[in-house]
């Protein structure tokens, strides 16, 4: 039988801390939230692992939950406050809203798969600063905005224009762009109506669903 705790003490202070990641706040979150129930309970082993765990079983990439070094990562980079409302685009089963509820104000919790949907509510039960909403990713949630963070689940391939449109003066979207080992994270920040962006560090994400690049027209 997996000792979790002693997984979850590993995945901490063999991934998150190594990777740079000084907010003790985050590290303690982390520390506490149970990663293996918001993962299929036949791949519970995988929930510590350096990987983006899977959450569902379509062919290809299907939806995972972002490895535990990228996630700590872009949510340090978002500087998340106790007074934030923030955003979570592509929360899949929850395990990333549940861990920004322990740092932030007020989340919500955005995910378009259905059935997805329904387990990071039933995880998330009982958590006031909490919610799971439904909705295309790629149009984000502007009836619960506007929001002084916006984390991206998954890595775009285009700039979210919808999502940045949705920032508060003052508000960032952290997100993985560009697909594969090319990705960059980025921090993008809203002030007085301009949105300026920098890449932070490099990082490898699954493609979130609706924000691949169209295709080319080839002649």
């Amino acid at each position: 039988m997996t000792d979790f705790a002693a997984a979850r003490r590993m995945m901490v202070d063999g991934q998150v801390r190594t990777a740079d990641v000084t907010d003790q706040r985050l590290i303690a979150a982390m520390m506490e939230l149970p990663r293996e129930r918001f993962v299929p309970e036949r791949g519970a082993a995988l929930a510590y692992l350096d990987l983006d765990a899977p959450v569902t079983q379509q062919s290809g990439e299907g939806r995972r939950l972002l490895k535990p070094m990228v996630l700590a990562k872009l949510i340090q980079l978002a500087a998340v406050s106790e007074t934030d409302r923030v955003l979570d685009v592509g929360c899949a089963t929850g395990y990333s809203t549940a861990l920004l509820a322990g740092l932030a104000g007020t989340v919500v919790g955005l995910e378009e798969d259905p059935a997805l949907a329904r387990i990071a509510q039933d995880a998330l039960a009982g958590r006031a600063k909490a919610k799971i909403v439904t909705g295309p990713l790629v149009a984000g949630r502007s009836a619960d905005g506007p929001y002084d963070a916006i984390l991206l689940q998954g890595a775009t391939e285009i700039a979210p224009q919808a999502l940045l449109r949705q920032l508060k003066d003052g508000g960032r979207l952290v997100c993985v762009l560009g697909r594969g080992q090319s990705g960059k994270a980025m921090l993008y920040r809203m002030t007085d109506g301009v949105v300026s962006g920098r890449a932070a560090f490099d990082a490898a994400a699954p493609l979130l669903p609706g924000f691949a690049k169209p295709p080319a027209f080839v002649f």
